[in-house]
């Protein structure tokens, strides 16, 4: 089974929507998609994955299922360098969160202080268990580390939904700490990450990247990818974001 976790475009955060850029990136993306084979599509409540969605679905005549598990990933965390200001639990400066150890740790992670004092672990457990609740219903069910190939199949899933949602379901495959995945990939607006099943062994199910935040079509469409979920590149890139 191949799973495709698609970033919504460009957003306008304050609109819970698109930037112009961001709707131009979905319909590129609808010609991407509405030449493939897919057999149910997902979509997180929040507007900017439903209009990233629309394009596809209306040339395919599908609909999605919403998912309130596929919202954004946001609880609310005190970060060390904000004190009394309330800010998303997983972006963190570089410096603080490497300093901590258990964030390396995928059984650890949790019990960082900031992220202790929050409701993180508990989205989290709920996000990853919704997550398993859906590979089930596709076939594949949870069985430790890995997944039981109760009813293989060559199908594909389509899931619209966050950068940082799509980092906890990624970790949740690879059995990695959040953290790493939060921190040391970006999906630019309007990617597509691929995830296939291996079936080595009868009945025993892996999940595998094939390519992760793949912007080809932005490219193909001539429409340069959005700087959205990236950070200046250098520190005196001024006309780029420090935080």
């Amino acid at each position: 089974m191949k799973l495709l976790i698609v970033r919504h475009g460009e957003p306008d955060y304050e609109r819970d929507s698109l930037t112009q850029k961001g709707f131009r990136e979905a319909e590129i993306l609808s010609e991407r998609l509405c030449h493939m084979k897919i057999d149910a599509f997902y979509v997180s409540p929040l507007g900017r994955a439903k209009d990233t969605a629309w394009p596809t679905l209306d040339k395919m005549g599908r609909s999605a299922l919403e998912c309130e598990w596929l919202r954004e990933f946001a609880p609310l965390i005190e970060r060390p360098d904000a004190a009394g200001r309330k800010c998303i639990s997983w972006d963190w400066l570089p410096q603080d969160w490497m300093a901590e150890e258990c964030f390396f740790d995928r059984d650890r992670w949790y019990e960082q202080k900031n992220i202790a004092d929050s409701d993180v672990k508990k989205e989290y457990e709920w996000v990853v268990r919704s997550f398993d609740e859906l590979l089930a219903e596709h076939g594949y069910e949870r069985d430790g580390n890995g997944y039981k190939a109760v009813r293989p199949n060559n199908g594909t899933i389509c899931l619209f939904c966050h950068f940082g949602l799509q980092c906890v379901l990624l970790s949740h495959l690879l059995n990695v700490s959040p953290m790493i995945v939060w921190h040391g990939f970006c999906a630019a607006p309007a990617s597509v990450t691929t995830i296939v099943t291996e079936e080595r062994r009868k009945g025993i199910a892996s999940f595998r990247i094939s390519s992760f935040g793949d912007i080809s079509h932005l490219y193909a469409g001539g429409e340069e990818p959005a700087f959205a979920a990236r950070f200046c590149e250098c520190y005196d890139n001024k006309e780029e974001r420090h935080d």
